[in-house]
Parts: structure tokens; C-alpha cells; sequence
């Protein structure tokens, strides 16, 4: 009798651990022959609670670290996808395994810029004052908080974490929602996480539908930014719901296509995004 092999089941990563939604619901993917490959979580509202909550809990831990200490997590990241490029390529299901091969490079590459910059953005954002008083004033970047991310549907994995990495590189923590017609790569990155020394909770990835999910990142009090790959409706939407709790956005028109793999897709000013300035006196003497 032929053995009937074990089909994984995907589940979402929150607070280090791994989860269906609540909603017990499901969609399908299928891969590159166009066979079924898997059913993925439909998140819902109160799973965005939930990862919020698990991102509240580890944002203390992640945003008091050293810098060097967060560069060198964020190396171990870059090592530990570099050991599994081969089935990250395969979790794309791609038709041209070239790109899919490049796209991976450079994301992997990006995870390295972000680790160099941890110990060095607060000297180019920060600043010393000068004042006509005998005190120091001198201003300090912190974090903001909680981030939410929004991801497009095109280079599943590049995207997202060219996203994630400008929040968590200051000490934020984050919720993101991945790709909804390929996710299969952001939850093979949850289980890469879950064995890295990065915090449970400071990257939540979660499953779904646009439709089901924006509304509650961009209207949710606790959450203090969010970056969206978003068209014209869903950025008006982000923006009125952002405007109650004063919430930071950051939107990308997803009607003009983005080149993921351009440098200027990271860098020192995406950091300065996610960061807020305090300024400090102190007198002298």
C-alpha cells in the first residue's frame, strides 16, 4: 500500500508562536504546476489584537538593546536565510528561478545594510543644538513603538522585509501583513524567525485579506505607524482611519510599479520614518 504523505499545514507567526486564526478559516494556494499546495490562515481583526498585544510585550526588550546587539541578530537573520536559499527559492513556487534567485540576494543583502546602520543612524538623525544659555541640548532618536505593514502581492519576501527592516533596525516592533497571492515565503520567514535570537514579538506576521485586515492596523490606537503597499482607495482609507489616533503613514501608490531590488528601496531615510526625536536639556556646571 503506497505511503500517503504528511501535507504541512502554514500557520501564521505571533509572539513567537505559531498560530491559526482565530477565525478557523482558510484560503489555498497552489504551486507552479498549478496543483494545490497548501490552505493559509484568513486573519481577522481580533488576530491584528493579538499580534498587537504580542508586539506591545516585546517592544521593551527589542527598543533597549545596544545597537550592536540588534546588528548582530539582524546578521544571524541574514546567516540563517542564507543556509536555507535553496527552499526560500522553492516557497515562491517560481516560473523563473533566476530572479526568484536575485530576489532573494538582494534580500538577503538588505538584512546586512539594516545591521550596519543600527549602530550608526542615531548619529546622523541626532543632533547636539547649540544654545545662547549654559546648558547642552541635544536631541536623540527612540523608537516609535508599533509599526504595521502592509506588503504587495509582487516579490513576496523582498518586499516584506524591505518594509520590516527600516521599523525593527530603531527598536520598533511589528505586525505585518503578507502577500495574499503568495504568503507561502512570509511563513516560511516566521519559522526562520522562531529559531533566530530576535525576540518572540517583534515580528508578527499574519495571513489574509486587505479587505478584512487594513482597516484594523490603520484604526488601531495602540499602533503608532503604518507602511502600506496600498491603491488609491485603500491609501485614502489608511489615511482617515490613521487620523484619529494620530498614527504615522507611509504609502506607496501601488498603481505605479516598484522597483524592490533599487537601492533606494533602503536606507538611512526609511529608518527616519519609523524614529521620533526628543530633545534634551541639561545644564552644565
Amino acid at each position: 500500500m503506497p505511503r500517503i504523505p504528511i501535507t504541512k499545514t502554514p500557520k501564521c507567526s505571533v509572539g513567537g508562536a505559531f498560530i491559526r486564526s482565530e477565525s478557523n478559516l482558510t484560503y489555498p494556494i497552489y504551486d507552479s504546476t498549478g496543483q494545490f499546495f497548501a490552505n493559509i490562515p484568513l486573519c481577522t481583526r481580533k488576530d491584528v489584537r493579538n499580534a498587537t498585544e504580542a508586539a506591545a510585550k516585546a517592544h521593551p526588550s527589542w527598543a533597549n538593546r545596544s545597537a550592536y546587539n540588534r546588528g548582530q541578530i539582524l546578521y544571524r537573520i541574514a546567516e540563517m536565510l542564507e543556509a536555507r536559499s535553496s527552499e526560500l527559492i522553492d516557497a515562491h513556487f517560481p516560473t523563473d528561478r533566476k530572479k526568484t534567485a536575485t530576489e532573494l540576494s538582494t534580500t538577503i543583502d538588505r538584512i546586512i545594510h539594516y545591521a550596519g546602520w543600527t549602530d550608526k543612524y542615531q548619529a546622523l538623525l541626532g543632533s547636539t543644538n547649540p544654545v545662547s544659555s549654559s546648558h547642552f541640548n541635544f536631541s536623540l532618536i527612540e523608537p516609535m513603538g508599533i509599526i504595521a505593514i502592509v506588503a504587495p502581492d509582487e516579490s513576496p519576501l523582498l518586499a516584506l522585509l524591505s518594509m520590516i527592516l527600516p521599523a525593527i533596525t530603531s527598536g520598533n516592533t511589528t505586525i505585518a501583513l503578507a502577500s495574499h497571492t503568495h504568503p507561502y515565503p512570509a511563513i516560511l520567514l516566521g519559522e526562520i524567525l522562531a529559531t533566530s535570537d530576535l525576540p518572540p514579538g517583534t515580528i508578527n506576521i499574519l495571513t489574509g485579506k486587505k479587505s478584512d485586515i487594513l482597516p484594523t492596523l490603520a484604526s488601531h490606537q495602540h499602533i503608532r505607524a503604518i507602511y502600506a503597499h496600498a491603491n488609491q482607495t485603500e491609501r485614502t482609507a489608511i489615511q482617515q482611519a490613521a487620523a484619529d489616533s494620530l498614527k504615522r503613514t507611509t504609502l506607496i501608490p501601488s498603481e505605479i510599479p516598484h522597483n524592490w531590488l533599487s537601492p533606494s528601496s533602503q536606507g538611512l531615510n526609511l529608518i527616519r520614518h519609523f524614529t521620533e526625536l526628543k530633545t534634551t536639556w541639561h545644564p552644565i556646571g
